[in-house]
């Protein structure tokens, strides 16, 4: 069984985000807690593979919670087409969103669920075959 130590540059990016109030605690915690399910599955969880994902969750969480809108994209039907080659990374990003609702009532848009299935696909090509099936 493989312990879970998240990178030491993925930490101090989530502590940036905590310490600099750009994202309520819980929001943190959430995001933090997505990370090691993730690193847990074997998927390699580290700043170069997954600084992006755990930057765009923390700001749509955070955004959700503030009560900010978050708009459509142009580009949700490319995503979405793009993401029909993985669709292990749309079940994980579901799952993500629902966990999110459910202990944070944050509610993600289709959108913001496409874009998180997006760093989830990338996140799985950098990690061992093992993590993907």
């Amino acid at each position: 069984m493989r312990r879970t130590v998240m990178d030491d540059q993925l930490a101090l990016r989530i502590q940036l985000f905590r310490e600099g109030g750009q994202v309520k605690p819980e929001v943190a915690d959430f995001v933090a807690a997505e990370l090691a399910a993730l690193e847990a599955e074997g998927h390699l969880v580290t700043e170069a593979t997954a600084a992006m994902l755990t930057s765009h969750l923390m700001m749509a969480v955070g955004r959700l919670l503030n009560g900010e809108p978050i708009e459509q994209f142009l580009t949700d039907d490319q995503v979405a087409a793009e993401l029909a080659d993985h669709p292990e990374a749309v079940v994980r990003a579901r799952a993500v969103a629902a966990r999110a609702e459910r202990e944070l009532g944050a509610a993600l848009p289709e959108s913001e669920i496409n874009f998180l299935g997006m760093h989830l696909a990338v996140l799985a090509r950098h990690s061992p075959p093992a993590a993907t099936s």
